[in-house]
């Protein structure tokens, strides 16, 4: 599903060289396919095609608009953890009906405006949480749609900033606290539970967990249906990874497996994908600056930085990373380091590259928590954003100006004498 691939001795996004938009729009850039974004979200659509679904895409992986208004034009719902997030699904000609709003942190002002333009459904993940939201929606004569977010204890395997599913993790409840307050929903006018929930991580790279943690949804979804709350959807949440360097189950392997276990129950089946519908759609085009070879470690230093991608100084994360016009010549180990101040600042290490000044390198799979992540750090003003259709090149995201990165902020007055 990339729509990257080297061509005539250059790598390609679709039908444009990453050489021309360097060219044209300058580095460092992130550079997206749009037919990549499509085929992996319809990958989603065609693998469920036989039972009720909604596909509710995870907009922390990348939230620009332009990727947001593709994936709405093909039908996505969306599953948002800030009112930031659910105005700019709105913004982009997403639906709130098709909207589910998850994060532990939720505002009453937060929950009063996604009442107000219809949300789908609230994720709960605390007994706190779900009080506040029955006062709000009391407050609006409203019955809030709700889904609580049990927690079952299944470690995923993953990176432990990126594991959600251990009862160590502020995610979600327990199944015991669950069925209390699934009863205590049940009773409430300001309450209308809808669904069940469970998000355990992300890049997880072993359906088994998944299948351990349904197993638990599914027994606590029959015992609430047998006291009389009858749920309509089921949320498996997100987290199937991607093959940034080692294999990873295909999104049809990993929905085929699931669906075993769900054949003798008709409700829908909610999923919040993020990083598997975008990351293997985006690179971050990068120049090489400088060279540094010394006896210890090779250093090619490039003009991104951390700031621009932080996947690697933040978890250790592993991207492949191309020339985008390979070279012959000497191969050498390469650390492929950027401008910031510190040693955490690198993209990539111990890469067997051919390398000159001036070389474009593309740090690959950098279409989820890249941009999304990207910070000021060192006073650098984000990086332009572009999006291929085929042939066209377009500009979704303006590279910031120098002067941008102060328009917030005020020199104080001067003290009186």
């Amino acid at each position: 599903m990339s729509g990257f691939a080297q061509r005539s001795g250059s790598l390609f996004c679709e039908g444009v060289s990453l050489e021309a938009i360097a060219n044209e729009h300058g580095t460092p850039t992130y550079v997206y396919s749009r037919q990549s974004i499509e085929q992996a979200f319809l990958a989603y659509q065609s693998a469920l095609s036989d039972r009720p679904h909604l596909i509710c895409y995870a907009v922390k992986a990348n939230s620009n608009l332009a990727v947001l208004s593709v994936l709405a034009k093909l039908g996505a719902g969306f599953d948002v953890v800030s009112v930031g997030e659910l105005e700019r699904v709105v913004a982009a000609g997403g639906d709130a009906d098709k909207t589910v709003f998850s994060g532990v942190g939720k505002t009453p002002q937060e929950m009063q405006r996604a009442l107000e333009i219809g949300i789908r459904c609230f994720n709960i993940e605390s007994e706190a949480e779900m009080m506040a939201l029955a006062a709000v929606a009391e407050s609006l004569g409203q019955s809030a749609p709700i889904s609580i977010r049990v927690n079952p204890d299944v470690d995923a395997g993953t990176h432990p900033y990126i594991s959600t599913g251990l009862k160590e993790n502020k995610f979600g409840v327990d199944i015991e606290t669950a069925r209390r307050l699934y009863r205590a929903a049940q009773a409430s006018s300001a309450l209308m539970p809808v669904g069940i929930d469970c998000h355990i991580g992300s890049q997880i790279l072993e359906v088994a967990p998944f299948i351990a943690s349904l197993e638990c949804l599914l027994q606590l979804f029959d015992e609430l249906a047998g006291e009389g709350i009858e749920l309509k959807h089921l949320d498996i949440g997100g987290g199937l990874g991607v093959s940034y360097d080692e294999p990873a189950p295909s999104i049809e392997d990993y929905l085929s497996a699931l669906s075993t276990h769900l054949d003798a129950r008709g409700c829908e089946l909610v999923l919040e994908p993020g990083r598997s519908i975008v990351a293997l759609a985006g690179v971050l085009l990068t120049k090489v600056l400088y060279l540094k070879p010394s006896t210890a470690r090779n250093f090619a230093i490039v003009d991104g930085a951390m700031n621009d991608l932080l996947r690697p100084a933040l978890y250790s994360a592993w991207q492949d990373i191309q020339p985008v016009t390979p070279r012959q010549g000497e191969v050498l180990t390469w650390d492929i380091v950027g401008p910031i101040c510190e040693t955490g600042d690198f993209l990539g290490k111990d890469r067997q590259l051919t390398l000159s000044e001036g070389d474009l390198l593309a740090v690959m799979g950098a279409g989820a928590y890249g941009f999304a992540m990207a910070s000021h750090y060192n006073s650098r003003p984000k990086v332009a954003e572009v999006m291929v259709d085929h042939d066209a090149v377009h500009v979704i995201g303006e590279r910031e100006a120098l002067n941008d990165l102060w328009q917030r902020e005020r020199l104080l007055p001067e003290r009186d004498a």
